[in-house]
């Protein structure tokens, strides 16, 4: 059963299987694959004891086996795809790292950006340009700094505190205020 499950794999380079089969998939095709980074005839031989399929033999040591040269291991990756509808078994899918440009495409995409940013409310100074008419190419625009501080910020409002206070309380504060106003 791993042999064609291996064979599969090299061919096709992704099978859906259970997560038992695949972590012992894994632990029988990545020797296999490691022995095809050598392409010598004892190598050939061996890895067709196991696999007992031509085309997958010359599959693994032309493709497979020049695209992981430089690779020191961790052929496979096991992605988990959840429960199968039938008997709730759990699935996977195994598959060649090297040969998925679907994640290789996010990590060569990604740039790393320099900005660093703050949370302090400190001074930040923010580059502004006026507004340029469009038939003026040869006269020079400056640009100014403004530095915008936390006083120039606008100020939050608070909920009044007689919101928060409970009814009993609100009548006893409205009673006091009428006694402070009739000694006025």
């Amino acid at each position: 059963m791993l042999a064609n499950m291996a064979s599969s794999l090299i061919k096709h380079k992704r099978i859906v299987t259970t997560v038992a089969k695949a972590k012992s998939l894994r632990v029988f095709v990545e020797p296999l694959i490691t022995r095809s980074k050598d392409a010598s005839s004892h190598n050939y031989r061996t890895v067709f004891s196991y696999l007992r399929d031509k085309h997958a033999v010359n599959e693994l040591f032309t493709v497979v086996g020049e695209k992981v040269a430089d690779r020191p291991g961790g052929y496979t990756r096991i992605l988990k795809t959840g429960n199968r509808a039938g008997d709730n078994a759990e699935m996977a899918m195994i598959e060649l790292v090297d040969f998925n440009e679907f994640f290789d495409g996010f990590k060569k995409d990604k740039k790393k950006s320099n900005t660093r940013r703050s949370r302090r409310g400190g001074k930040s100074t923010a580059k502004v340009a006026p507004a340029v008419p469009a038939n003026t190419e040869d006269q020079e625009v400056e640009v100014v700094e403004v530095e915008a501080t936390k006083e120039e910020a606008p100020a939050t409002e608070k909920a009044p505190k007689e919101a928060k206070k409970s009814p009993k309380a609100a009548k006893e504060e409205t009673k006091s205020e009428d006694d402070k106003s009739d000694k006025e």
